[in-house]
């Protein structure tokens, strides 16, 4: 027997779709697609599906490993800069359902342009997603994101950020915080970024990225508290914050609750749910639909 999402305390089907809930924050299998660059990655999708069709998503953006050192499987990354066609499987699949931000490795300057040009210029993807700390991963701050965010802000792409605010400091250098993603901002002003996550510690995010105007917050990743949605909304605007559901490791309930059940307009509710991220990809989508 098929259950509605009304079961699980969510608004009517009807309701869901009239918000056009695009998520800018979909991470199945994240961490390894699988060894032929999608099964799993494939797997975890079928997976997701009740989700998704509980939430009445009409867009998912998921951030593909394209072979540019952001995993820590060398056999994996040989083969999908030998088959890069087995990164768009998934797309191919649920064309009407997937967008794709494709991951950076900032320490492969040369490989991420050449990556950029066949995947942003040449390709389907929408954007850059800079995953957070890890083995080599880079401060957004660094030097070496400069050509990268030039590079991106010439083809229309929006840009990704994780962060995280962790108590007692960072557990690897290369992690990013809001306040280092605001201060990479400064330096691209026109360029739009997210912050995903709004730092985990979201008070503590909203303040560091409220005075940049190019930087938006991102919902997912951390558990619903009351008040997040509505200091982000006075302190940022509502045109500012971007949905992110982080299914299938977070729950639906969870994600999409902080903004369906926040004491906000119903307005301002449609613009965090799918009209902002629509907004922001337009550069990149206008630029596809004209090839």
């Amino acid at each position: 027997m098929k259950i509605s999402g009304e079961a699980f305390g969510l608004p009517s089907p009807q309701r869901l779709k009239e918000y056009r809930i695009w998520d800018s924050y979909f991470t199945p299998s994240y961490s390894h697609p699988g060894r032929d660059g999608s099964s799993q990655l494939i797997a975890d999708i079928h997976r997701s599906m009740s989700r998704i069709e509980k939430g009445c998503f009409e867009k998912l953006c998921y951030f593909p490993h394209v072979g540019l050192g952001t995993t820590n499987d060398s056999d994996f990354e040989a083969l999908v800069t030998a088959h890069p066609e087995s990164v768009l499987k998934p797309l191919q699949q649920w064309p009407d359902l997937l967008l794709g931000m494709i991951q950076l490795n900032a320490n492969k300057i040369r490989d991420s342009l050449d990556g950029l040009n066949r995947w942003l210029r040449d390709g389907p993807m929408r954007g850059v997603y800079f995953p957070g700390g890890g083995s080599g991963a880079l401060t957004c701050t660094h030097r070496n994101f400069n050509p990268l965010v030039e590079r991106i802000g010439e083809l229309g792409g929006a840009i990704m950020q994780h962060t995280w605010f962790k108590t007692g400091g960072k557990q690897s250098p290369g992690e990013s915080t809001p306040s280092e993603l605001a201060e990479l901002a400064l330096r691209f002003p026109e360029q739009k970024f997210i912050c995903a996550h709004t730092g985990g510690e979201w008070e503590r995010g909203i303040r560091a990225i409220r005075d940049s105007p190019n930087v938006y917050a991102e919902t997912s990743g951390f558990d619903a508290t009351a008040g997040f949605i509505e200091m982000a909304v006075r302190e940022l605007g509502a045109e500012r914050i971007i949905f992110g559901s982080h299914l299938p490791s977070r729950s639906l309930g969870t994600e999409l609750s902080k903004v369906v059940g926040a004491k906000i307009s119903d307005s301002d509710k449609r613009l965090i749910l799918g009209e902002n991220f629509r907004e922001l990809l337009q550069p990149n989508l206008r630029d596809k639909e004209r090839e």
